[in-house]
């Protein structure tokens, strides 16, 4: 058997585990209804009585509309305690019959889910603490309340008393209420109310009662590998007493005897809330198999949406890589203005003559004008940052679209309008990258042009202009072609790797062209990176679901495994 110590073990883990399966934001309805049921459960009854088998036991009394339940209810609390007929006030609430110092043990426990004003209490302080006899609603009932009242109590209960009659016993609803009882494991006693005269006819409804019994799955309850046989109690018609609020003596003896030897047996009552919360985490195991698969079925959903996010934004980086390299973003305007400060003409004339005319009178190259550095440079970094938006917004608009035919994330689609497009601050985070990324090219050149010569040569430039020729070359290149063969930017290109190559060798201007261009891919790719993250904020950690379905997987087991103690 099982003990309590492992009982109270495996409950804390199974409240861990259904906390984070809230946690995981069940993608479907019926996946996050299933996950709260579990933790109602396990709140409501599982948790409470693995804290203290001490706690009162909770007797409920279910049944079908006009069943004789309150009748029953008030023989065995030998007090009109519940209003008897089919249309009495109690038909939208439950009477509790307990004593005084129970009361506030089960506001705290077992009836902590139990909305108070569904709950109508008789205190009685001359019955033996420690258990409590609850009437619940009809469990066939129309109102969805008052369904929605019995199945809270039988999720409570230790002890399940269902009652019928001879002619209402196989009606369907009250059989799918006891499919809870069976899931739960739950003790149950059967009361067959208004018998038949004749011995015939009761006989075959005994026999049909425990036929549906074993239909239902209910049999592992009520077997001898559980225990001892617990023969249905039957109760034959007119047994009323002449008030006609209870039954007349001695008809449901054994019903008496078991409520009798539990309010004054403490350890009858130790072994039954031990058996019923044993009987609670066994018939855990289908559910917790149910949660596992949703899990498991989410984390496919959950990796293709991931993929989705992952393809639209990689596609929207190669394609700014393509603009960039191309050099097509860059403003004309900007570049002819470089062109004429770097003396294209003199430029050419120079390298006609060979490179060391060039190294010998680089500072004659320039004209002798304030360089442009600023306003090239701010042209080409509002040009970049606005061509990498424009590939951000279209990535988001991809994902976004894509996102919205997927249940799982279509209302969180819905209520983001922001992941239509790029963020707010995508400019300044980008900007911010950039300005970094062409204080590291400066850093370059001076870490380049440290010796004598270089220096020499570079200091009659500027490190400014130098820097600015670095970063058009990082975005565009001639590829072996003339300046006249592929327009201005083109020749642009040509000029600056022309003059860098002379400057620092052609080696080093490939070097310092090269790590730009690295550093630049590596800020643009954080960038959009960060911009994915808003979908990936939206779904589970990347693997999270597929460990949860093992666990819940491995807790089914666990639980499976219980062993419930004889009654």
């Amino acid at each position: 058997m099982t003990s309590p110590t492992e009982l109270r073990a495996l409950v804390d883990r199974l409240v861990a585990l259904s906390a984070r399966r809230l946690a995981s934001r069940p993608s479907s309805d019926a996946a996050a209804k299933r996950a709260r049921e579990l933790a109602d459960h396990l709140a409501g009854h599982v948790r409470v009585r693995a804290a203290s088998l001490e706690s009162p036991l909770v007797v409920v009394l279910v049944g079908p509309t006009g069943a004789g339940k309150s009748t029953i209810f008030n023989t065995i609390a030998d007090r009109p305690a519940s209003e008897t007929g089919v249309l009495r006030p109690t038909t939208r609430t439950a009477v509790v019959l307990v004593h005084p110092d129970d009361r506030a043990s089960l506001l705290d426990g077992a009836f902590a889910r139990v909305p108070p004003g569904q709950l109508r209490y008789v205190e009685d302080p001359s019955i033996e603490r420690g258990l409590v006899l609850v009437d619940a609603p009809d469990i066939d009932s129309l109102e969805h309340a008052n369904r929605d009242l019995a199945d809270r109590l039988v999720e409570a209960a230790d002890l399940c008393l269902f009652v019928t009659t001879a002619t209402r016993y196989a009606d369907r609803v009250p059989w799918e209420v006891l499919d809870r009882v069976r899931e739960r494991g739950l003790p149950l006693e059967i009361v067959v109310n208004r018998m038949p005269p004749d011995p015939t006819d009761r006989a075959e409804i005994l026999a049909d009662v425990d036929r549906l019994s074993e239909e239902a799955g209910l049999a592992a309850v009520r077997s001898a590998d559980d225990g001892p046989h617990r023969e249905v109690v039957a109760v034959p018609e007119g047994a009323i007493e002449a008030a006609g609020d209870r039954l007349a003596p001695g008809h449901i003896g054994p019903v008496l005897d078991e409520i009798a030897r539990l309010r004054g047996d403490r350890e009858a009552r130790l072994a039954l809330a031990t058996r019923a919360l044993a009987g609670s985490l066994h018939g855990l195991s289908e559910s917790l198999d149910r949660l596992a698969d949703d899990a498991e079925h989410e984390a496919i959903d959950t990796e293709a949406l991931r993929r989705i996010a992952e393809r639209s934004y990689e596609a929207a980086t190669v394609g700014l890589r393509q603009e960039l390299g191309r050099g097509t973003f860059l403003r004309e305007q900007a570049l002819r203005h470089w062109q004429e400060y770097v003396g294209a003409d003199q430029v050419t004339r120079f390298f006609s003559q060979g490179i060391g005319r060039i190294r010998g009178a680089i500072a004659a190259v320039f004209r002798p004008a304030t360089p442009p550095v600023a306003e090239v440079r701010a042209a080409t970094m509002e040009d970049l940052i606005a061509a990498a938006r424009l590939q951000a917004a279209e990535a988001a608009r991809q994902t976004a679209t894509a996102w919205a035919d997927m249940p799982a994330v279509s209302q969180t689609v819905a209520d983001s309008p922001g992941l239509w497009g790029a963020t707010p601050d995508f400019d300044q985070r980008l900007a911010a990258r950039l300005d970094a990324w062409i204080e590291g090219i400066v850093t370059d050149i001076q870490r380049h042009g440290s010796s004598k010569r270089l220096l020499a040569r570079g200091a009659s430039v500027g490190v400014n202009v130098l820097g600015t020729g670095v970063m058009l070359g990082t975005f565009i290149h001639t590829g072996g072609l003339t300046g006249a063969e592929l327009g201005v930017a083109a020749a642009t290109a040509f000029l600056n790797q022309k003059l860098l190559g002379a400057l620092f060798g052609e080696a080093a201007m490939v070097e310092l062209i090269a790590d730009a261009r690295r550093r630049l891919g590596e800020a643009l790719t954080t960038t959009f990176e960060e911009e994915r993250s808003r979908f990936d904020r939206s779904l589970p950690a990347p693997g999270a679901l597929t460990e949860l379905g093992a666990d819940l997987r491995a807790a089914a087991r666990d639980v499976r495994a219980v062993s419930v103690p004889d009654p």
